[in-house]
């Protein structure tokens, strides 16, 4: 991860604190295909990236907690004797939720002190939110001698996320972020909670993400909205998780939906087919097939699920018109944030040049570019 990002974290931290700290990197996330099945119980494609949280973290020496958002300049305190969530407490209920939820399971820890920054683009869809979550839970883990294991520190991050922050996310954003491997994609059954890795051997192609730099503000909401339909159709079908639907199943209630929850279900059914397929694309080298799922998992996105916004779309389009573009679509929650593309090598600059052009034509504000490795998932550092 960033080497600078690191060095200033642990400089704030010895600078307040005068003490050494444990240093963590946390990563962010991309996800190849599938979105909304994770917590549909189904399958997804993410991948931890070299963008992250740096977390610097040691015991406290005074009875409270003292944590420090770097990026902001914003600085927090609490006791452990009160934790609960916090109106409009933004980042403050990604780690005070933690810390909730281990209190939750009976584990107790100690007063700490934390300092956090990260280079996550804000509003990327790139999962800073799970980064952070994970970077809390694993350092207490550490500190405290906690004995956790993987599993179940993403599973009090994803409960901190449902109880304190409001958002009912899947397991996916931090199991990606806790579990990724270098230059590997994680294929996810979000039941079993068992990945098959897979190395993304496109050599004449290279990820490109694109920025829409908006935020249309009703993720939270249609979030859980979206998350409701699902499982009262599931409810239907008499199944535990859409999941576990197929389209003739879907077909037989059909006269009991509407037709706009009739489609959402349809495309969780469609998206975890894609998923599948995408690994076996994967496994045969098939970059075209892989690119046209891409495709149509934006063209679901869109039309059928609903999450997506003008920006997004305009961005698939013009990838979809560039011959040099084999596969793009919208990433992460929706209603705004980035496309992720896979673009031939050798035309990776023309094209950057040509979209950014183009995008700050049609919606007079500019697009950001960004190029990502896959990484480690969360881990002590050396500094």
């Amino acid at each position: 991860m960033n080497p600078k990002l690191t060095t200033e974290i642990v400089t704030r931290f010895q600078d307040k604190f005068k003490t050494q700290p444990l240093v963590l990197h946390s990563p962010g996330r991309i996800n190849l295909i599938g979105e909304h099945t994770d917590y549909n119980e189904g399958f997804v494609f993410p991948a931890a990236i070299n963008k992250g949280i740096v977390g610097a973290i040691q015991k406290a020496e005074k009875p409270y907690c003292t944590v420090i958002a770097n990026d902001l300049d914003e600085e927090y305190e609490f006791s452990l004797n009160t934790i609960k969530p916090i109106a409009n407490g933004q980042w403050r209920n990604f780690v005070v939720g933690v810390v909730g939820e281990l209190q939750k399971r009976g584990i107790e820890v100690e007063p700490f002190n934390f300092v956090f920054g990260g280079d996550i683009p804000k509003g990327a869809g790139l999962s800073s939110s799970a980064a952070l979550e994970n970077s809390v839970v694993f350092g207490l883990n550490e500190l405290f001698g906690l004995e956790l294991s993987k599993k179940e520190m993403i599973e009090i991050s994803q409960k901190a996320e449902h109880n304190y922050v409001g958002v009912r996310c899947g397991i996916m954003d931090q199991y990606a972020s806790m579990f990724g491997e270098k230059d590997r994609a994680l294929l996810l059954d979000c039941r079993t909670l068992k990945a098959k890795t897979y190395p993304l051997e496109f050599e004449d192609y290279q990820v490109m993400l694109i920025n829409t730099n908006v935020s249309h503000n009703l993720v939270d909401a249609e979030y859980n909205d979206r998350r409701d339909v699902c499982e009262k159709v599931a409810k239907l079908l008499n199944v535990n998780f859409l999941r576990d639907a197929t389209k003739a199943m879907l077909n037989s209630v059909k006269h009991q939906l509407s037709e706009d929850e009739y489609q959402k279900a349809l495309y969780i059914i469609q998206e975890n087919e894609r998923v599948l397929k995408a690994g076996k694309m994967l496994e045969e080298k098939n970059v075209l097939g892989f690119g046209k799922l891409l495709f149509e998992a934006h063209y679901g996105a869109q039309h059928q699920f609903k999450i997506s916004c003008k920006e997004l779309d305009f961005l698939v389009d013009e990838a979809r018109n560039n011959p040099h573009v084999i596969g793009a679509r919208m990433m992460g929650g929706g209603f705004g944030g980035c496309t992720i593309n896979f673009v031939k090598a050798e035309a990776v600059n023309a094209f950057s040049e040509d979209i950014s052009k183009k995008y700050r034509k049609a919606f007079k504000r500019e697009c950001s570019i960004y190029f990502v490795e896959l990484s480690q998932g969360t881990h002590l550092t050396n500094n």
